[in-house]
C-alpha cells in the first residue's frame, strides 16, 4: 500500500495502457464504425493527437495534483474531517462501507461535474475538445483539454475533505471508472443483450455512442461515467433503436483546422454557438 500511495499513477498508467492495447485490437478486427477502411496512417495520426493530450494531462496530473490529494486525503483522515470519516467514528462505518461510499460518492459527482460541463458556457468551451471527435474511438477517452482536467483535479481536493475519502478509494475509482470509460469509448458493439445487461451497472458503448451524437438533445443526455443509473435517477438516459445511425462530433468544428493538436487547444478561445438540432 505505501508504494501505491508513494506512486498512485502507476497503477493507473498500468491499467490504462492495457485498456488502450485490448480495446485497439478489439477495434482493429472487428470496428463498430469503418472510420479507417484501409487508411492505417489515418488511424495512427487520429490515435497519436488523442493521446498525445491525454499524455499532457496526466502529466500535469502526476507533477501537480497527486501529491495534493494524497496530502488532503491524508489531512482529512487525521482529523476525522468529511462524512465517511464521521460515519466510521460516530455510527461505526464498517470498512467496506467505507470503501463503498467512497466510490459511489465520487461517482455520483462526476455525473454532476459531467452535466455542469454541457450547462455552465465556460465549462462547455473546454468540454466540447472531447465532443468534436467525429470518429469516436478508444483514444476519445484520453481526448479532453488540459484546462477541463486542471479544473476537476482541482475540484478534487475539496471533494476529498466533503467525503473523507482515503487517497486510495480515490486510486481504486479513477482506475475503474477510466477501464469503463476506455469500455465506452471504444469503436466496438457488443451483442444487444450483453449491452442492456451491462448497461444496468455500468456505462456500455451503445449507451454512450449516444452521448456523442452531434444531435444536442442526444449530447445532453446520459452523462454517466462509471455506474449508468445516475442517468436513470435523473431522467437524462437515452437510447437510439439504430447505434449505427449516430454521427459524432459537433457541426462548429468539422473543419481539419479544428483536428490539429493546436487546434484543439485553441477550441475553448473560439466563439462558436451550439447547434439546436433535434433527431
Amino acid at each position: 500500500m505505501q508504494e501505491i500511495l508513494e506512486s498512485p499513477e502507476n497503477l493507473q498508467v498500468a491499467a490504462a495502457i492495457a485498456g488502450l492495447v485490448i480495446f485497439t485490437a478489439w477495434e482493429s478486427f472487428h470496428p463498430f464504425f469503418d472510420f479507417f477502411r484501409s487508411a492505417p496512417r489515418e488511424r495512427g495520426l487520429h490515435m497519436l493527437k488523442n493521446l498525445l493530450l491525454g499524455a499532457l494531462n496526466s502529466l500535469a496530473i502526476a507533477l501537480v495534483f497527486v501529491a495534493l490529494w494524497v496530502w488532503t486525503a491524508t489531512y482529512a483522515e487525521q482529523r476525522g474531517i468529511g462524512l465517511l470519516n464521521w460515519l466510521e467514528t460516530t455510527a461505526g462505518l464498517p470498512y467496506w462501507g467505507h470503501v463503498a461510499g467512497a466510490i459511489l460518492l465520487f461517482d455520483v459527482w462526476t455525473y454532476v461535474w459531467h452535466r455542469l460541463n454541457h450547462r455552465v458556457p465556460l465549462l462547455w468551451r473546454f468540454h466540447r475538445v472531447h465532443h468534436a471527435d467525429t470518429r469516436m474511438d478508444v483514444t476519445t477517452a484520453s481526448r479532453f483539454h488540459i484546462g477541463e482536467i486542471v479544473l476537476s483535479s482541482l475540484l478534487r481536493v475539496p471533494l476529498i475533505l466533503l467525503i473523507g475519502a482515503h487517497v486510495w478509494e480515490l486510486l481504486v475509482y479513477e482506475t475503474m471508472m477510466f477501464a469503463v470509460v476506455q469500455f465506452h469509448h471504444a469503436n466496438i458493439g457488443i451483442s444487444p443483450a450483453l449491452d442492456k445487461a451491462l448497461r444496468s451497472v455500468i456505462v456500455t458503448p451503445d449507451m454512450h455512442k449516444v452521448h456523442h451524437s452531434r444531435l444536442r438533445p442526444e449530447t445532453d443526455s446520459n452523462y454517466s461515467a462509471f455506474f449508468s443509473f445516475w442517468d436513470r435517477i435523473a431522467r437524462t438516459f437515452r437510447l437510439r433503436p439504430d447505434p449505427h445511425a449516430i454521427d459524432f462530433g459537433l457541426d462548429e468544428f468539422d473543419g481539419p483546422e479544428h483536428e490539429t493538436v493546436a487546434g484543439l487547444l485553441r477550441m475553448p478561445m473560439l466563439d462558436q454557438d451550439r447547434s439546436e438540432e433535434a433527431p
